[in-house]
Order: C-alpha cells, then structure tokens, then sequence
C-alpha cells in the first residue's frame, strides 16, 4: 500500500510515521516543509495543480494529512490548517489516483461542553477560539469533497514528544526546575479543568487502523476518561520522585496575564510559579477564584465519546496515562 504523509515531522506525524514505517506492507512518501521530508512542498502556499502532478506521479492508494498549526494568530491558523487541506482536497479530486484520504482534526472543533457528558461525534460544534474555528472548517471541507475520506478527531494527545508549551509539557518543564533548585513548593494555576489525554501512540495506531479501513465520517480519538490536570499533576509528581507541596492558584474571571511582579510576590522564596492553562509567556494569576481559562476554547471539560473508534476501526487507546506521564517526565529530565 502506498501511503504519502503530509506534516511528518510534527508531534503526530512523527508517530505516524513510526508506525507506518513498522508495517512492511506500507511503502511510505513524506511530504513537507523541512529538509527530512522525501518532497518539500509547502500546502499553505503551494497550489492544487502542483500537488496534483505530484500525485498523479506516485499514485499513493491513502493520503494521510498530520500537518497543521496550533499556535498563531487567526490568519495563520486558517492558512494552516484550512487553506492547507482546501489545496489537499482539490488536488485529490483532480488527481487520477483515488486515494482515500484520513484528515486529523482535533476535540477544540467541539468547543465546552457540559461537565460530566461524552462528546460524540452528532454533537454540534461550538468551538471557542480561532484554531478550533480553523480545524472545524477543515473538517467540513473534508467531509463536503466527495472524497473517500474521514476525519480523526483526536483529544488531548501526550506522551514522548509532548511540546513543552503545551500544559502537561509546561507543567513537566516547572516541576524539573522546582527539582533542579531544590525548591520545595510548586504554585500552578489552571489545574480546574478536565481533559480527556489520549498517549500520541494509540493515536497513531488508530491512524494506521482508519488508513485500512472503510469507515468515513468523523470519528473520535480518545479515552472516553476525563481526568482532571490536578490529578496528572500528582501522577507526575511520584513519577519524577518530587516530594514537595502541590499548590493550585486559579484565576478571577476575565484575568489577564500577569506582571513579572505579580508573580514575584505570588512565588516567594522555596517556590516555583507556573500556569499549566497560559499560554506560553503568561504568568500564574495572582488570585484565588474561578477556574483559569484553558488555551483551547474547550471550558473547563471534554471528553470523548469512543464508541464510533471501537465500532468501526476496531480500535481501543491501550497506553495508560501514567505511562504517558512517565515519558513525558524522562524528557523533561534529560533537558539542560
């Protein structure tokens, strides 16, 4: 089976990749923007006829789209991640090939939703920020091409590999300094919210099992599990062996981020201050009060209804999130 992988190199890709290299029966083609891919091409400027060429001359029987951003500014993220497959789909239905397409879109498509519920994939999509925005409308113009297509809505992925500015990679990261200095306290904000943490690997495994099938749609990738950050916290905490204090700090409602003074006097001697929800540069709140605003528009919970996964791609997350931690912490660990 030919398979060309869009965005190889990135967080999923790189995974993807993996497991696709691991079955001999996959010839594999990496198309991107870095030097590692087999093709450089660029989807946000590149254009349908020359993606055409290119896939009338590999003739790839499963096009597998890992690329994407998920930091920027609105137009950057709809360059991204929808003018990107806009030019993808246009190739397909141009091109000779008739290669069955497997999109990666993600749960901030959905937007809060209501705590204690699963989120399946007939809930309709109120996303909550300009990249959750930029993903739904990919999906839609995946599953509006004709295409053989499907969509792979995947949660919360970790594991190795995690960034570091995202927040279990954050919070990974202000631990191994709390550890580093000796400090016997860490202060983290945004600790409130519930996710549903998928290991980057099952996802893989689930991208492997959505190229060999028929199924289209969307399907959700997750636990079916929500667990709430100041429990992966503690997880992460006898993972590493760190034996000091655990202290949540939540914001007010409408903060902001906070001044380099505001965290000194918050943080104090013997203790590390972090924000595990602020985006990168954004400090810890200075106040007690209602839960910090997650970066992804996704409230306060998620989590995914799997059924569909199970039903029609056969596929259950088999990694635990303790695992996962542990990985994300042997990073972490290593960094200097």
């Amino acid at each position: 089976m030919r398979v060309l992988l869009l965005g190889a190199n990135g967080y999923l890709g790189r995974f993807v990749a993996d497991r696709l290299l691991a079955d001999p029966a996959v010839q594999l083609t990496a198309l991107g923007r870095g030097d590692d891919a087999d093709v450089r091409f660029d989807l946000a400027t590149g254009s349908p006829g020359a993606l055409t060429r290119f896939l009338n001359a590999v003739h790839p029987g499963v096009v597998i789209n890992c690329a994407g951003a998920t930091r920027g500014g609105a137009r950057d993220l709809t360059r991204h991640n929808t003018v990107a497959v806009a030019t993808v789909c246009e190739a397909l239905r141009r091109s000779g090939c008739g290669a069955r397409l497997v999109q990666l879109g993600c749960a901030a498509e959905y937007g809060p939703s209501q705590p204690g519920s699963s989120t399946a994939e007939d809930a309709v999509p109120r996303p909550g920020g300009p990249y959750g925005v930029s993903k739904l409308a990919a999906t839609e113009l995946v599953l509006g091409s004709g295409l053989d297509a499907v969509v792979l809505r995947v949660f919360s992925p970790v594991g190795p590999g995690t960034p570091a500015g995202s927040p279990l990679g954050r919070l990974a990261e202000a631990m191994r300094r709390a550890m580093q200095s000796g400090d016997g306290e860490l202060k983290l904000g945004g600790l409130g919210v519930q996710r549903d943490f998928v290991d980057v690997r099952d996802v893989a495994r689930a991208v492997h099992a959505a190229s060999l099938s028929a199924a289209q749609g969307a399907i959700n990738i997750g636990t079916g599990r929500a667990v709430r950050l100041r429990d992966a916290a503690a997880v992460l905490a006898r993972v590493a062996g760190y034996g000091g204090a655990l202290h949540e700090l939540d914001a007010p409602p409408g903060y902001a981020a906070g001044s380099a003074s505001a965290a000194a006097r918050n943080g104090g001697v013997g203790s590390v201050l972090a924000s595990v929800g602020a985006p990168r540069g954004e400090m810890a709140p200075e106040h007690l009060g209602a839960p910090y605003p997650y970066p992804d528009g996704c409230g306060s919970w998620q989590q995914a209804d799997v059924r569909t996964a199970r039903d029609r791609l056969g596929w259950r997350p088999r990694i635990n999130l303790e695992e996962s931690l542990a990985d994300i912490w042997m990073e972490a660990a290593c960094r200097i």
